[in-house]
């Protein structure tokens, strides 16, 4: 069966909502926190050399960019087609089939793809203070900018894991020399970038914007990220914590090759007001926001909160069904699904969330929503009189998202 064929079978047998197998990624330069419910035996299965595996991607249509030995699946979402994964379909390519039968016409012609992904991000200590870039900047590699939105659920967050704290930006009176000088001295050990920054702690159930342009150094909450689609970015710290040094050639990643040893290219990259912004907190920090008053939501028996929403390209929802109810919920956009806590039915399909999963095993917690069955509405189902179901739901370009 060819690949339009497939798809259109998937999208027919889920009513509009496509049933996804776990994309694994690892990273050399992390070192896992082991909060991504993958059995113990498998985070080093991909072997030593390409690292841990520290990130499960959702609805991806995008391929991870981590170097020679990258998979040329790894990163991007499978949609299942039968009920053992005999019958599978890449979601990319089903999107490049149906076009506007998946993710919305509109959006369609926009991006000629799905343009968004998210992901668990579990890094058991913090990453490099780095950034993504801007669109004129990420155009120059062929690559696309890349904002995103950080959300840390409780559930997957049992332990803090080695220093739970955000650095962004950097202080507002920092000058461009002193970051300059921090970026020259890069090979010569510590090169203390931290020091022109600040740290935020970071607090469970809450969420950040993060602009391109915008340096971040993310902590070890395992963290939920709706994010544009590109795996565009550059390390600007020499060593972290632990004395855990970076190499050079990844402070000029997705850099032109003509601007490789140009330091002031690497300030550029920068977005230098939001970086330096005094109400940087205000402007960025995000509480969940509910869509409808408490009470309502509760009477409804569902309650939906918008946990990202300060990005018009990307946005995220989190839909709490309460025990034993059975709801139907609109969206005016597709949509990417990952289930946090309980089980049920959503739509045609089971809805299960596991507590250990195998590499390679598939699982009834991952989904993704066309845009006609979510203006339709999908129906779902809490099956048990205990415990809530909790869904995280991602989009592009949301028109219900009041900014």
């Amino acid at each position: 069966m060819n690949t339009k064929a497939l798809a259109q079978k998937a999208l027919e047998k889920g009513n509009g909502i496509f049933r996804l197998a776990p994309a694994w990624v690892p990273r050399s330069f992390c070192r896992p926190g082991r909060r991504i419910k993958l059995h113990p035996n498998d985070y080093y299965v991909l072997g030593l050399e390409r690292g841990g595996i520290d990130e499960r991607w959702f609805a991806s249509a995008t391929r991870a960019e981590n170097g020679p030995k990258t998979a040329e699946d790894e990163g991007l979402s499978y949609i299942v087609v039968d009920e053992n994964g005999r019958e599978k379909v890449l979601l990319r390519d089903a999107v490049e089939e149906l076009k506007g039968d998946v993710i919305g016409q509109v959006l369609y012609d926009r991006y000629g793809r799905w343009p968004v992904y998210s992901k668990f991000f579990d890094n058991l200590g913090p990453l490099p203070h780095h950034i993504h870039h801007r669109n004129q900047h990420a155009a120059r590699v062929g690559l696309s900018g890349k904002p995103e939105m950080y959300f840390f659920p409780a559930q997957l967050n049992n332990h803090g894991g080695e220093f739970p704290f955000t650095f962004f930006g950097l202080n507002p009176e920092v000058t461009k020399e002193e970051l300059l000088e921090a970026l020259r001295n890069f090979t010569r050990g510590d090169n203390n970038i931290l020091s022109l920054s600040r740290a935020y702690k970071l607090e469970l159930d809450t969420g950040w914007d993060v602009p391109p342009g915008v340096l971040h150094a993310p902590g070890s909450l395992c963290t939920y990220e709706p994010q544009f689609a590109s795996d565009v970015y550059a390390m600007y710290q020499s060593v972290l914590y632990f004395e855990h040094s970076v190499p050079e050639e990844l402070l000029w990643k997705n850099c032109p090759p003509e601007e490789k040893g140009n330091f002031a290219y690497l300030a550029d990259v920068l977005d230098w007001d939001i970086n330096v912004d005094p109400d940087f907190h205000k402007n960025r920090f995000m509480r969940p926001r509910p869509v409808r008053p408490l009470a309502e939501a509760k009477e409804q028996g569902f309650i939906e909160e918008w946990i990202c929403y300060k990005c018009k390209e990307v946005s995220a929802k989190r839909l709490t069904v309460l025990p034993g109810k059975t709801v139907t919920v609109k969206d005016s956009a597709a949509y990417g699904i990952i289930c946090l806590a309980g089980h049920g039915k959503l739509g045609l399909w089971d809805l299960e969330t596991p507590a250990l999963i195998r590499y390679g095993q598939l699982t009834n917690d991952e989904f993704f929503t066309t845009e006609k069955a979510a203006k339709a509405g999908v129906t779902i189902t809490n099956a048990s009189l205990t415990e809530d179901i909790v869904i995280l739901k991602h989009f592009a370009e949301n028109p219900d998202l009041v900014l």
